[in-house]
């Protein structure tokens, strides 16, 4: 492709790959790539070709049991000039055809380039944890693991999709296949993608079933996972550079630590968040990390994150390229930042709330079905203003509002109360909320339908109140393009690998065999796991309360950040995008400094999009 700034645009993802760089160009494509070596460290540069260089590959991940596959191909006749799983891929697509993703076990994305077909063929695995956008414009098409590499291109449009932008405010995140953008989409999780002769086609290649099997007792559940998480960790400790794991005092990244240990005969580097400033009555997990690091004799550090977050916000905006509001980006950026200093690899407890149901929301799913018992009556004229009158906790815990949000949604039919329980906007505040408010409840519901799509599928066996088709509905929304984002764009921030045992598509399609009711009994969030994990963990860490990978946002814009947000969501600023109601913005925030109620989490997503406003489409 004549012309086109293949290598710049390469450098714009530096971040994600800072040891080498890879182009390929001929009169059809052009390819590169930014490496962070990890395997096959002198000899597995990209792009990589076959044998005859018909075909060629850009990668980024790791695929776990590539050795396995590789002696299969070694015995099939195929001939290695490197050690690295990107040349065992590009083999098994040549043995296998685009069927070779089905053997892959790992996170990662791939673009493979047939010269002769004209054909490039992408996937992105199972439980997207590795990124892909994509797009169409001008008579070309685009890809990349980031949307900057796509928007590097100047005549490139950069037209709100309004309703990502309704669903962002909603959910605090886009969900795939939407971006910010109009003209870019996300590529889902378990799919491949295909351009040949400038047509498009997308598949599916896997998905998650839940399918309880009540044949089988607490025992052989509990054993078979052991087995198979250990297994997991195992695989994620190959690596050529140093690797270690977050630890953040809960039981999912306990649980890591404990299985890193057994496979390893150094101590194993860990690293902890703890938070500073007006943090009230915050739960700080870091006793709770050092019991676990004391136990198994980690080499272990901590860093306390004190909210003065200048400049911070515009470094999380520019690694997401649009909106993004969760805030556990904040402690993911400087735990990144933390472990990148000693070492290259990171294993993380990421995914263990979804296999084991480990969320309040759950809970809250669980007891909603008798709720609905209670007369109408009862629930709307005497519990639910009830509820409302109560006052948040001034230490900024969130009991109060998780109870008022569980009565304003409770008594829906299930699908709805779940989407009431995840969703940020409600009720009368949503009419108000958008300057133009009956587009935008029109466009929330176009989102809402989409993510409702999830929770209806027939991939999960019951009836719609089932808590596996909570599940469900989070492999397939909230792990991919919530918490795995914000881990890899924190991590790639950093050009930190950082690698998700409970994310192995093994583990979950044995953990979607468990019946719900052994995950959570009656009171008991992740009951299971909590058995299974009695004799590697310290009572503590297994009993207390859980916190989470977040801060004590509630707080922090009460009173450490209270004039930072002020001084950016002023009238003046919300004007020049027109799509917020100034005077409910002002509401909320009365309402949030006062302590009537906690906003935090939309006074968050309001203060991103703004700070994404201001760089990508107003670029003052």
């Amino acid at each position: 492709m004549k012309g086109f700034p293949i290598e710049a645009i390469t450098d714009i993802l530096a971040h994600r790959g800072p040891d080498g760089s890879g182009i390929y160009t001929d009169e059809q494509v052009a390819l590169g790539h930014r490496r962070l070596s990890i395997i096959d460290v002198a000899g597995g540069a990209q792009p990589i070709f076959n044998a005859d260089g018909s075909k060629c590959i850009v990668y980024n991940g790791e695929v776990f049991n590539f050795q396995e596959l590789r002696r299969d191909l070694f015995d099939k006749g195929y001939v290695f000039k490197t050690r690295s799983d990107t040349e065992t891929i590009l083999h098994a697509y040549e043995e296998w055809g685009e069927r070779c993703v089905e053997l892959l076990r790992g996170m990662f994305v791939l673009a493979i380039w047939d010269r002769r077909q004209g054909k490039l063929f992408i996937a992105r695995d199972r439980l997207g944890i590795k990124p892909l956008f994509y797009a169409e414009h001008g008579g070309r098409f685009y890809f990349a693991s980031e949307m900057k590499a796509i928007l590097a291109e100047t005549r490139f449009p950069r037209q709100i999709d309004e309703t990502a932008l309704a669903a962002y405010f909603t959910y605090s995140y886009i969900p795939a296949p939407l971006t910010i953008y109009r003209h870019i989409r996300k590529l889902l999780p378990g799919h491949t993608l295909t351009w040949q002769a400038g047509r498009v086609e997308i598949k599916q290649y896997w998905d998650l079933v839940f399918a309880p099997d009540r044949s089988r007792d607490e025992g052989y559940f509990i054993e078979r996972f052991l087995a198979l998480f250990e297994e997991s960790v195992r695989m994620r400790l190959i690596s050529e550079v140093p690797l270690g794991a977050f630890l953040s005092g809960g039981i999912d990244s306990s649980a890591v630590v404990a299985m890193m240990s057994r496979g390893s005969a150094e101590p194993v580097k860990t690293f902890c968040i703890g938070f500073g400033g007006a943090t009230g009555g915050y739960l700080d997990e870091r006793g709770y990390a050092r019991l676990v690091a004391q136990r198994y004799g980690a080499d272990h550090s901590e860093y306390e994150v004190i909210p003065s977050f200048k400049g911070l916000v515009e470094k999380i905006v520019c690694a997401f390229d649009e909106p993004f509001a969760d805030d556990s980006a904040i402690p993911s950026y400087f735990v990144c930042q933390m472990a990148r200093k000693g070492v290259t690899v990171a294993l993380s407890g990421l995914g263990g709330d979804e296999a084991f149901a480990g969320y309040e929301r759950y809970f809250g799913f669980h007891v909603s079905r008798f709720y609905r018992m209670l007369p109408l009556l009862v629930r709307d004229k005497i519990i639910g203003p009830m509820v409302e009158k109560i006052p948040e906790r001034s230490d900024g815990h969130y009991t109060v509002n998780h109870i008022k949000r569980f009565a304003r949604s409770g008594a829906l039919s299930p699908d709805m109360a779940y989407i009431g329980y995840v969703s940020r906007l409600n009720g009368d505040m949503a009419d108000a909320f958008f300057v133009d408010g009956q587009k935008f409840n029109a466009l929330r519901a176009d989102a809402r339908d989409l993510m409702l799509a999830h929770f209806r599928s027939d991939k999960v066996d019951g009836d719609l109140a089932c808590l596996n088709r909570a599940f469900y509905y989070d492999m397939k929304t909230y792990l991919p393009e919530d918490i795995l984002a914000v881990t890899d764009r924190m991590s790639m921030q950093h050009a930190l690998e950082v690698r998700v045992p409970f994310v192995d598509h093994k583990v979950l399609e044995f953990c979607a065999t468990i019946p719900p009711e052994m995950k959570m009994r009656w009171f008991s969030k992740k009951y299971l796991l909590k058995k299974a994990t009695r004799n590697l963990l310290p009572a503590a860490v297994i009993d207390h309360r859980k916190q989470g990978f977040v801060g004590p946002m509630a707080q922090w814009l009460k009173y450490d950040l209270k004039k930072y947000v002020q001084e950016t969501l002023t009238r003046r600023n919300l004007e020049r995008h027109g799509y917020l109601n100034f005077d409910v913005v002002q509401r909320l925030l009365n309402e949030h400094f006062s302590g009537r109620q906690i906003h935090d989490t939309l006074i968050w997503s309001m203060l991103v999009f703004q700070k994404w406003y201001d760089l990508y489409i107003d670029r003052r």
